[in-house]
């Protein structure tokens, strides 16, 4: 070895923490999901009322449900319609509901592994003779794939709008998301807000709208 110069591995282990790092800080996520909506010709806002009712009856007089009702109610305000009192005397019924599943396992494999000095040095390092890439620098000794397994959730909603004087269906919308989550209080808001993104939009068109953590938002047209 020559003095002074650390093995492979020695500068395996001090460089990995600073490749972790550096993932780590690029990995914050957006919040994505995937929106159909359904319209008839919906009356343009003009104060009328409306009412936020559970799809599942079982979910009447539920806490849970009502936190997630008002966020509902909050974006049918401020499109510009106008909260009842009471079911009975609203122009319209807004149907909600809301689930997450079970989840089911993903395994992923990642090649962010260590290598070799010499012509595979790059800027970051890499094995470009056998197509490998990987933060830091390759070592077949150190490095190699690092398969791990994590649960995926898919979590959704439902809202549909019916006119109470006739029972017409007026509106019906629903939104999905793949997360690493189940936990409806965080995506439930989420997902209202992807609803209401562009609301009500193109009659048969799905579209995915992606939630930065800043608020922004992107609307790409799924096929």
């Amino acid at each position: 070895m020559i003095p002074g110069m650390k093995s492979n591995k020695s500068l395996a282990r001090l460089a990995l923490p600073l490749v972790l790092a550096l993932g780590a800080a690029g990995c914050a996520t957006p919040f994505k999901a995937d929106v159909s909506r359904f319209t008839a010709p919906l009356p343009a806002p003009q104060g009328q009322s409306f009412a936020v009712v559970p799809e599942d009856p079982k979910l009447a007089g539920s806490l849970e449900f009502a936190t997630y009702a008002r966020s509902v109610a909050a974006e049918l305000r401020e499109i510009g319609y106008t909260e009842a009192a009471s079911p009975e005397s609203a122009d319209l019924l807004v149907r909600f509901d809301y689930h997450v599943d079970g989840g089911r396992e993903r395994v992923r494999t990642d090649f962010a592994g260590v290598g070799a000095f010499g012509p595979a040095w790059g800027p970051w390092g890499g094995w470009y003779g056998r197509g490998y890439w990987g933060y830091g620098f390759y070592d077949p000794y150190f490095g190699g794939p690092n398969v791990r397994s994590y649960t995926i959730y898919t979590s959704g909603i439902d809202l549909k709008i019916d006119r109470r004087a006739d029972g017409q269906r007026l509106f019906e919308g629903k939104a999905e998301a793949v997360s690493r989550s189940n936990r409806l209080p965080r995506l439930v808001p989420n997902l209202v807000d992807a609803l209401f993104t562009g609301f009500p939009g193109n009659s048969g068109e799905t579209v995915r709208i992606t939630i930065r953590d800043d608020g922004e938002k992107a609307v790409r047209r799924v096929d």
